[in-house]
């Protein structure tokens, strides 16, 4: 079995890193193709009405920090919460807003140690 030495591998491995990187960049420039710098219309709406609705659970106020941003009726979440409770609670009281078509989760759960 014969291959090829790293030097020759190396183009496309740049390709498929590049790629990679690029491919999370075009969501965001489609978007903003589509609604400009100010965001589509409704996003600054939803994102109020997921952080208000926040406001109402104790399990999502500190020190759970959480983020809160629409892009296209997408919400995406970010931040640390204590628990996997948490972050299902804030996952599923953000789907609740109003015009809200989905969430994206990047939340993470702090560690507490041993």
């Amino acid at each position: 079995m014969r291959t090829e030495p790293f030097h020759l591998k190396l183009p496309s491995l740049a390709l498929v890193v590049g790629l990679t990187c690029a491919l999370p960049g075009c969501a965001v420039f489609n978007v903003y193709n589509k609604c400009g710098f100010a965001g589509c219309p409704g996003d600054a709406r939803i994102t109020a009405d997921v952080v208000a609705r926040f406001r109402s659970y104790t399990t999502l106020q500190p020190p759970n920090l959480i983020r809160v941003q629409t892009l296209d009726r997408v919400v995406y979440l970010t931040g640390q919460v204590n628990t996997d409770t948490a972050r299902d609670l804030a996952d599923s009281v953000a789907l609740q807003a109003a015009g809200a078509a989905r969430v994206v989760d990047t939340i993470s759960i702090e560690y507490a140690g041993p």
